[in-house]
């Protein structure tokens, strides 16, 4: 049974890193050792969280049999064996006897489980993650030019580490009283890794504690979170307009460079591989631009050199990703505000049927045949989703005050005030292993939820950023690993901490945990052990405040970083131009589909005739897409918004004096009219 339940979590954690890499990263386009890493790093970090309390609950029954080891009576060899049973007798049945866990694991096999895993991830989060990140992210044309980029780049970030341990190496070195040896060396870095991850995760679990009720309580007021959409979509649409601007120009230095190397100049097997990263309309714009006949000529040409094709072809990478992301992004967001417009419109609603203003051309599924009907989803979205997520904000936030208590107060064993210690040692007395195993698993749960779905949240401008949706950039998932492997066995050192099972910090003779006995004595560095770790956690209290009070968020709205703060004047305006975007994208909508009702109404009237008018005005829709293939997006949205207005009497020769020179990705076109579809 112990091997099925290690077994059955080791295939489930599996599929679980699996799944969330999937909904992250992209299975096709992103390469497969990067996609290898993150998901190596991702599994060994869950594998931590799934498998810790069973090693718990291991350990209770371990401890059980020396405590009655210790309780039992010594036996004098002279004394008469009949003595000995009539004396040991009471002492016994006074002890209560020791049940082995369901899921007990044998000796031997944790220590080797938890080395190899622990290990292992230390090896991806300082060594292999950081270079492959680079490598992923660098421009060069060749393994060779790849590698020493990744070199370069990480030099700083190793020196770093390397300082922090050279510190540490030398207050054991000259401390009279330690001799260093191979064990001590090895707790030294531990205990480095441990406390740079320390730093990081108070921070995170400290946010974490406070916005994750916090969302689940916004999220059942439709109107607070429509507000916020439309504060999304205004704040999206303005990176999607710079992310196209960004991938215009620099596909002009890609064309330029195109067009300056001809197909026998050594260097173009370089801008070959520069112009397969490119979006395919501008390949084909490109290709039909290029004349691979004329021979080059050194003396009259200037060439641009090999290094700033590397540094063009990591621009590309970099602004097709981007641009990508931004086009997926503003579908989603834009699906999400006309759901939470139609939960508006049929909260009052006296028919209790969800009304969809875009129903979907898809039959629907036998679930919202039978199950999820229209009856069902309006209770659902506007009764009793609402209602659910406060009930789960309201446990949430409970826990959180737990865990902030437990963590001011965990290190005080006598009497014990940590909440979590004293569950555990309640259910310990009646052996009640599936309770210990539960509590553990949701109390590490809950922890690693704060944490790791700030990192999910946080954004680096946009050189770190987790998108759903395949969207994620292969170093920001590289990226993520790392985090996830530094603060991961410091997370679960605290948690044994909070549940009094460490003895380093509740200096308590018990027997250890195998995940503990694989860390290292941290008393060979007492001053973090009995100092760094006990009340640095205590800040907790102080970042839970300033969350509560979104301190964090109008600081970097004073700064001039657009944030969601309700009560600002730019908040406003970005709401009311997002409430704008929406009902444009909308109107489009609402276009699109009358055409194809009239189209699907004439077909049915005249056979397979199409509608002269609609016919007309896709012929034309299509001699401008013709004739424009780069256009941008900033001109189509500026149409967009003119077919919502009266129309203007405006001319050609107005529009081509408005156009910048020298694009070609502009409308080059003189007889190309741009109001043609008015």
């Amino acid at each position: 049974m112990s091997a099925l339940a290690l077994a059955l979590e080791i295939v489930v954690v599996f599929f679980l890193a699996l799944f969330l890499l999937h909904r992250y990263g992209d299975f096709r386009k992103q390469q497969r050792m990067v996609l290898f890493g993150t998901l190596l790093a991702w599994y060994l970090c869950f594998l931590i969280v799934f498998i810790l309390p069973l090693d718990v609950s291991t350990t209770i029954y371990k401890q059980c049999k020396i405590d009655h080891e210790e309780s039992a009576p010594s036996l004098s060899p002279s004394a008469n064996h009949t003595e000995a049973n009539t004396s040991a007798t009471p002492t016994k049945s006074a002890v209560k006897p020791c049940y082995k866990p369901w899921s007990y694991i044998p000796d031997g096999i944790m220590p080797v489980f938890w080395r190899v895993v622990y290990w292992t991830s230390q090896c991806l989060t300082w060594l292999l993650l950081p270079f492959m990140q680079s490598y992923a992210r660098s421009g060069g044309f060749s393994i060779t030019g790849k590698i020493k980029t990744a070199l370069i780049e990480n030099a700083i970030y190793y020196g770093t580490y390397l300082l922090i341990f050279g510190s540490l190496l030398i207050y054991v070195a000259v401390h009279p009283e330690w001799h260093l040896s191979w064990y001590e060396l090895q707790s030294i870095g531990i205990t480095a890794a441990n406390t740079w991850g320390l730093f990081l995760l108070v921070l995170l679990l400290g946010y974490g504690l406070v916005e994750i009720p916090r969302s689940y309580w916004n999220s059942s007021r439709h109107g607070h979170l429509l507000i916020k959409t439309y504060f999304k979509a205004s704040k999206l649409m303005t990176e999607k307009a710079d992310a196209e601007e960004n991938l215009e120009d620099i596909m002009e230095e890609v064309r330029k460079g195109s067009e300056s190397i001809k197909y026998n100049h050594p260097l173009r097997k370089y801008i070959d591989t520069v112009l397969r990263k490119c979006p395919l309309d501008y390949q084909e714009k490109m290709g039909r631009n290029m004349d691979d006949y004329e021979d080059f000529d050194d003396k009259q040409n200037t060439y641009p050199s090999e290094k700033s094709l590397v540094k063009l072809h990591k621009q590309v990478i970099y602004a097709v990703q981007r641009h990508n992301r931004t086009q997926v992004q503003w579908q989603i967001l834009l699906q999400q505000a006309l759901h939470l417009e139609d939960v508006a419109k049929n909260e009052s609603s006296s028919a209790h049927q969800f009304l969809h203003s875009f129903p979907s051309s898809e039959p629907p599924s036998w679930v919202g045949r039978y199950l999820y009907t229209p009856t069902a989803e309006w209770y659902w979205e506007c009764l009793l989703k609402c209602w659910f997520y406060r009930c789960l904000s309201v446990v949430l936030s409970v826990f959180s005050v737990c865990v902030v208590w437990s963590e001011c107060t965990f290190f005080s064993t006598r009497p014990v005030l940590s909440l979590f210690a004293v569950l555990i040692q309640l259910a310990e007395r009646d052996y009640n292993y599936l309770y210990i195993q539960v509590a553990c698993f949701l109390t590490i749960s809950f922890l690693c939820t704060c944490v790791y779905s700030t990192v999910f949240r946080i954004r680096v401008f946009n050189y770190y950023y987790l998108a759903p949706h395949h969207q994620t950039d292969a170093y920001s998932l590289q990226f993520s690993g790392m985090l996830f492997c530094r603060l991961t066995p410091p997370l679960c050192l605290n948690f044994l901490g909070l549940i009094h099972m460490d003895s380093a910090i509740s200096h308590q003779q018990k027997e250890q945990t195998a995940y503990t006995s694989i860390m290292g004595s941290m008393r060979v560095l007492s001053f973090i052990a009995n100092g760094f770790y006990i009340y640095y956690p205590m800040l907790i209290v102080i970042l839970c405040i300033a969350t509560y009070f979104s301190l964090g968020t109008r600081c970097l709205n004073l700064l001039g970083f657009q944030q969601f703060v309700g009560d600002s004047e730019m908040t406003s305006d970005l709401i009311d131009e997002g409430r704008e975007l929406i009902r444009r994208e909308k109107r489009k909508r609402q276009r699109i589909e009358d055409g194809e009702n009239r189209r699907r109404e004439w077909k049915e009237r005249y056979g397979q005739r199409e509608d002269p008018s609609v016919r007309s005005h896709e012929m034309k829709e299509t001699s401008y897409s013709d004739r424009n293939p780069q256009a941008s997006r900033s001109q189509r949205d500026n149409m967009e918004l003119l077919q919502d207005a009266e129309p203007l009497d405006y001319n050609a020769d107005t529009v081509e004096e408005s156009r910048p020179a020298g694009r070609y990705l502009s409308m080059s076109s003189s007889r190309s009219r741009i109001f043609d579809d008015v």
